[in-house]
């Protein structure tokens, strides 16, 4: 993974004097559209508005390199009814697609949005591979009834694969791709409608672009503690898993045209974030059979329920800490794992007991914890848990365990928005040519998202922003 965003700093480095500062001297310039940030869901609405056939698309982001937190994602991306599931023979549906993610959300959820994000992520899929990614392997996430998570081959990490593929993308797209340059204002005429952006370049000059159609796709605030603590005060002092620019920027800017919001205080923790890393454990390793351990040497939840109710759990552990256990059964069947050894976050052993003392864990209780659970797979009935899904065994070769503890994740709630991606503004009312997309909007995920679904949402809504834009300039 640290190759793949390695090349990403360096593909970007060099797209910036092709496209990214033409126009950048002057004052003021005109395109078709703006997308504010270039994340999952910016490079998405970019590259579907040039191929709807718009002439100039202007992609705005303030870091030094394209992806946001898509390129820190690794679990995969939920769809169902697709030709990866019906080559694996897995069966599923739409509907239980939207069952799951309106229980996963508490039912605060928008169901018009939930039901256009399951509709459509089928069409996300396909249209990622027709432009490149590999997501022919399908797992499974906590929430959801069937397997549909799709990631590539062997389960390797998704996120960073994805920004890739629409980075290479953009470039034959030409989308005018700009770094280092942060949008400051969006601009409104005389009737409320978008009229254009003002932005600032690298060297912190201020230049406007004049465009009929503008597209907010700016991330979450996660990593911005003030504003966290300000909409759920029980976060104060949590990590994150974010990257440093998801700083709300997006709600700010939509903020300053009235626009209105929804489930601002629905904010996630992620439950396997390794202590003072900042490092999160993909939930596929949960998928795909690891078990949780507390301290004392014994499992204490049902690892594949959803993240609030994990984390919860976690954080009642002594030292609100756990320990995620898995063997070289569960590490060969998903490549993902690789990096948590390459960063040295793993502690290792030849038995169950020796990894105890280790981790200075009673060694009877953690055996009795495990062979317990190895029974609960040979039955297929977790009587202590209740846990479903059960993949594997976990003892074959060497065993393995990684320390977690809860972080901030993800701000389900954002700017509000309706199918088309338009943004409502505090009266009821479209704001004419203001699109938003992604982890800065709310109403898909309610009051929690499901594992896989943030990725579908970046794409879904990404693409309905980038094809109504377009079609509102066209």
């Amino acid at each position: 993974m640290k190759k793949k965003v390695l090349a990403l700093v360096l593909s970007a480095l060099i797209a910036i004097p092709t496209f990214g500062m033409i126009g950048c001297g002057s004052k003021s310039e005109t395109a078709d559209i703006v997308v504010i940030g270039a994340g999952g869901a910016g490079l998405s609405a970019a590259v579907q508005a040039k191929q709807e056939g718009v002439n100039k698309v202007v992609l705005l982001e303030k870091m030094p390199i394209v992806g946001g937190n898509t390129n820190r994602a690794t679990g995969g991306l939920n769809a169902a009814e697709t030709d990866q599931q019906k080559a694996k023979e897995i069966e599923d549906s739409i509907e239980q697609m939207i069952k799951d993610t309106m229980k996963g959300g508490y039912d605060k959820n928008n169901p018009e949005l939930v039901e256009k994000l399951a509709n459509e992520a089928k069409d996300a899929v396909k249209w990622l591979t027709d432009i490149g990614a590999d997501l022919s392997d399908v797992g499974k996430m906590a929430g959801s009834t069937n397997y549909r998570t799709h990631r590539p081959t062997g389960g390797a990490a998704v996120g960073a694969h994805l920004v890739d593929t629409l980075k290479v993308a953009a470039d034959k797209e030409k989308v005018d791709l700009r770094l280092w340059n942060e949008a400051k204002e969006i601009i409104l005429d005389k009737d409320g409608n978008v009229e254009g952006v003002k932005a600032t370049d690298k060297e912190g000059k201020e230049y406007t672009i004049k465009a009929k159609a503008v597209v907010i796709a700016a991330g979450g605030f996660s990593a911005n503690q003030e504003m966290v603590v300000q909409k759920k005060a029980d976060l104060k002092g949590f990590a994150t898993t974010n990257h440093n620019g998801a700083t709300g920027d997006g709600i700010k800017l939509a903020e300053a045209v009235n626009a209105d919001f929804v489930d601002m205080a629905e904010i996630q923790t992620h439950p396997t974030v390794v202590p003072d890393k900042a490092v999160m454990v993909t939930e596929a390793v949960r998928g795909n059979g690891a078990i949780l351990l507390n301290k004392s040497g014994k499992r204490f939840i049902n690892e594949l329920l959803t993240r609030d109710v994990v984390s919860k759990a976690i954080l009642e552990q002594d030292d609100k800490v756990a320990y995620l256990f898995f063997d070289e059964g569960l590490r060969k069947s998903l490549k993902a794992t690789e990096e948590y050894f390459n960063m040295g976050l793993v502690t290792e052993a030849d038995s169950v007991e020796e990894l105890a003392e280790k981790l200075g864990i009673d060694k009877a209780t953690m055996k009795a914890s495990v062979d317990t659970y190895n029974k609960a797979v040979s039955s297929k009935v977790d009587s202590e848990f209740g846990r479903e899904d059960l993949p594997r065994q976990l003892n074959q070769g060497k065993v393995y365990a990684i320390p977690v503890t809860p972080a901030v994740h993800h701000t389900m709630g954002g700017i509000k928005i309706n199918t088309n991606a338009e943004v409502i503004n505090k009266d009821g009312n479209v704001i004419k040519g203001l699109f938003a997309a992604g982890e800065v909007t709310g109403g898909v995920h309610g009051g929690n998202r499901l594992g896989g679904n943030a990725l579908a949402d970046i794409v879904v809504y990404g693409r309905v922003a980038g094809k109504n834009a377009a079609a509102l300039v066209k």
